[in-house]
């Protein structure tokens, strides 16, 4: 946690759009990163979804938590890219997944005890789950969220996200060899 994000939560202080942008851009660009897989997509977005976030600031609207609303607007617009026909033209062109071009403050534990080659398995299983379960593994077991707010982000049912969250575990699990 850097310090304008500590400082914020200490004092409960009303950040700048400048602060915002600051604090949770690496990780709203870490998730689409994951969610969409193609470095330049996921650059895009980003900056879309920063684009909107200026726009709502500027609206002076009560937002309750700046967090919630970067990741449901995230996420809606990975679904929006997917969505649309100029993206899946351009997703014919594969560009290598490499781990290394997500930003990180520091290593999670994971990466400490897997190798580059075992880091790539876990990388190619996850991109095998479909786009809903991927949105739903991410949300739930990466960012933490609960089955209820990923269900409001994703517009879905709570039972809905146990059921994908369910069979992306039996599919990691099994692309894995046991090892989740």
């Amino acid at each position: 946690m850097n310090p304008v994000e500590q400082i914020a939560l200490q004092s409960h202080e009303h950040l700048s759009c400048d602060d915002l942008c600051r604090v949770h851009y690496s990780r709203v660009l870490q998730l689409c990163r994951l969610l969409l897989t193609e470095h330049r997509d996921a650059e895009e977005v980003a900056q879309e979804v920063f684009l909107k976030l200026v726009h709502e600031y500027r609206k002076d609207i009560e937002i309750r938590s700046w967090e919630a609303w970067l990741v449901r607007v995230t996420v809606n617009a990975c679904h929006d890219r997917r969505r649309s026909a100029w993206w899946k033209w351009w997703r014919t062109q594969d560009d290598a997944f490499y781990e290394d071009d997500l930003p990180s403050q520091a290593p999670t534990p994971e990466e400490h005890f897997l190798n580059r080659e075992e880091r790539e398995h876990v990388w190619q299983a996850l991109h095998k789950l479909s786009a809903r379960q991927r949105e739903v593994f991410v949300l739930r077991r990466l960012e933490g969220w609960s089955t209820e707010v990923v269900a409001e982000m994703l517009g879905v049912t709570a039972g809905s996200v146990k059921r994908h969250l369910f069979h992306a575990l039996r599919h990691l699990n099994k692309a894995l060899g046991g090892r989740t």
